[in-house]
């Protein structure tokens, strides 16, 4: 349970009045580097653009330390160094860090990091929200009102306005003061190991997100009433929807929408006027129209041998019975714990779990091989086996179900 605290007067007047210091050289940015050093924890965000194109275009990191507050101007600064210096800090603390740490993977080159710990994964073990916001965050933990309005403005612009500055510097000067007391929350409740193993699970799941092969990306829009033509046709547009957008700087929805490539998908268009009674935008049909047709045709054309294997069912197509008896099972150990059960277990990780439960050489998840493990195995694999055992399921391997 979640209990609102506001900060002492000083308490609050010292973080309005930590010094805001602009990284605009390699000459202040190795001065930085140096101090950074010697920090045992700091706040980061980023400020960055993804309107138009695949790859985002990082505009600025926010960094505080404790003592001051750092605006690196990244697009004049070489970063290598810094990359490799937030590796090692302690303790680096973001909220809702998924895109931060993506434009760090994207960027840095560099493996996983195991120092994070996102303030919203903390928020859950607490509230039992899984995505709340930092404006919200604040309110609700700390009595802070920020103002968000400018997140969408253009970040490339120099120089910044004032609004944007402040939005910028804000979106770190209360995060440490969050995180203490988000911290202590959890440790009076006996959660804070729980909240620190998720959140390195959540990094490593961003990490391997940011490495998803062409493959992964197929399987994640597949669907098992799919025939095998049709999964040929999806992984081949998903395979040339992805060189397309990566070689021209587009998102992959300037191309082709999901909603259109479903359609597409379960009605395979042969000409350009049956393609236009999909919801593919008229101007990618134009540009692409053709090339797409001609990629179908080859798939239409090509050995059946060749196509992907039928997908079996996924988890949610298992009988309301090992439903229910799962459902037993995560409220009772919710209660036990004293922890959500949609943080305890979600449910995308199920289907990980049945996959598991057919073929225990399958590895599990970070999520589910720290904490969560003993539990998983010794009361949800049983009851899924026994499903299965008196199901007559066959053992070939469930991809996991993304949806």
């Amino acid at each position: 349970m979640l209990i609102a605290k506001t900060l002492l007067y000083e308490q609050r007047q010292a973080l309005d009045e930590l010094p805001i210091l602009w990284v605009t050289t390699n000459i202040d940015l190795d001065k930085l580097l140096d101090e950074l050093e010697n920090c045992e924890i700091i706040a980061v965000d980023t400020e960055f653009m993804k309107r138009d194109t695949f790859f985002p275009r990082l505009a600025l990191i926010q960094i505080n330390t404790g003592e001051k507050i750092y605006l690196l101007d990244v697009v004049k600064l070489y970063l290598d160094e810094f990359w490799a210096i937030l590796a090692k800090i302690p303790t680096i603390v973001l909220h809702a860090c998924g895109e931060d740490l993506g434009i760090y993977y994207l960027l840095s080159k560099l493996p996983a990091l195991t120092n994070v710990f996102d303030t919203q994964i903390g928020l859950g073990f607490l509230t039992g929200e899984l995505q709340i916001g930092y404006q919200k965050a604040l309110s609700s933990v700390l009595n802070i009102e920020i103002d968000k309005e400018q997140s969408q403005s253009d970040w490339l612009q120099r120089p910044l306005t004032f609004e944007q500055e402040q939005y910028a510097v804000d979106d770190v000067r209360y995060l440490l003061a969050l995180f203490i007391e988000i911290k202590q929350q959890l440790q009076q409740q006996q959660l804070w190991q729980y909240a620190v193993e998720d959140s390195q699970s959540y990094t490593k799941e961003i990490y391997d997100n940011s490495q998803q092969s062409d493959q992964e990306i197929y399987l994640s829009m597949a669907d098992y009433r799919y025939s095998r033509q049709q999964l040929a046709i999806l992984q081949a547009i998903c395979e040339w929807r992805e060189q397309l957008a990566r070689s021209i700087n587009r998102p992959r929805t300037y191309i082709l929408k999901r909603q259109a490539l479903k359609e597409i998908v379960e009605e395979p268009p042969k000409t350009m006027r049956q393609l236009g009674f999909t919801s593919m935008r008229p101007d990618a049909i134009r540009m692409y129209g053709q090339e797409l047709l001609t990629l179908i045709d080859q798939v239409r054309t090509s050995d059946q041998a060749s196509y992907p294997p039928s997908l079996p069912p996924p988890y949610r197509s298992l009988s309301a019975d090992v439903q229910v008896a799962l459902e037993k099972e995560i409220n009772q150990q919710s209660s036990i714990t004293n922890l959500p059960s949609n943080i305890l277990i979600r449910r995308k990780w199920l289907a990980e779990i049945y996959n598991f439960s057919l073929d225990e050489q399958q590895p599990l998840s970070m999520w589910l091989s720290g904490w969560r493990k003993m539990w998983v195995i010794s009361q949800l694999v049983p009851i899924l086996q026994n499903y299965i055992m008196l199901n007559h399921q066959d053992h070939a391997v469930l991809s996991i179900d993304k949806s």
